[in-house]
């Protein structure tokens, strides 16, 4: 399976508009990200997860032309903003999407235009799936085994992780862990990570919450994603030996 960051910042994007800290101004192309989404590829298929704000210039970017469906995250704006641009791929068909019951809840509600049947040209079709966590379904030939995280500590908010064909595995926005997620992801030899700064944050894991958690689940090979612009590429990469920064058009073959 093949593996390409679409996207690796947080909600803000890197660089901030108006910000001129030394990671903003960096001329490290690797210090440039677009808010987090990765694209998953194998036998033919593709399937995305997320489409943030820049959904549209990721596809763009990354020269995909098709795609056979979407697993969300959540519904925050960073990861579901792109929606709309799913419509070159949903004109005449129900394009599939994927989420727990409150984000397909969200979506259903927010973006009801595509889910009343033939309206105008333009619009997008949707077929929306809602996923229980811990049950494992077949979508477009992957085995996707959705996961249970908590996003926020003060409010917070139930959202999906996934485990792809047993060896990979996309948790991000995570501030806790549940016991039968770690127990769910036990193994897993790549995992990417939501590690949002060095300094604890009331929503995100840390870099040294997200590598403790990550070596909990046993993963040889490990990249943090949704990274914000206090932390450069390179120092990231200085942390730790066994973890890495992920970054934009980063690909990988798991």
């Amino acid at each position: 399976m093949k593996v390409t960051f679409l996207g690796t910042g947080t909600s803000h994007g890197i660089p901030v508009i108006g910000c001129h800290c030394p990671v903003c101004e960096s001329k490290d192309v690797k210090d440039k990200r677009y808010r987090s989404s990765i694209a998953l590829e194998k036998n033919g298929k593709r399937l995305v997860i997320d489409t943030g704000y820049e959904f549209r210039l990721q596809m763009l970017r990354a020269k995909f032309d098709t795609l056979d469906g979407v697993l969300y995250t959540h519904s925050h704006a960073d990861h579901l903003s792109g929606i709309d641009d799913l419509r070159v791929f949903a004109y005449n068909n129900n394009f599939p999407i994927y989420g727990n019951a409150s984000t397909i809840n969200f979506i259903k509600s927010h973006y009801s235009y595509a889910f009343q049947g033939p309206q105008f040209p333009g619009i997008p079709h949707f077929e929306a799936h809602t996923l229980q966590p811990y049950k494992s379904v077949d979508i477009s030939g992957f085995k996707v085994l959705p996961v249970a995280v908590e996003h926020g500590r003060m409010t917070k908010m139930e959202i999906l992780g996934y485990r792809i064909d047993d060896n990979f595995a996309y948790v991000t926005d995570v501030s806790n862990m549940p016991e039968t997620t770690y127990d769910a992801l036990n193994g897993v030899e790549t995992l990417v990570i939501g590690a949002l700064r060095k300094k604890p944050h009331g929503a995100h894991f840390s870099f040294s919450d997200a590598y403790n958690a990550a070596k909990r689940i046993g993963a040889k090979n490990i990249y943090f994603t949704h990274i914000n612009h206090e932390t450069s590429y390179s120092e990231i990469n200085s942390l730790y030996s066994d973890a890495k920064s992920a970054y934009d058009m980063l690909e990988l073959e798991v």
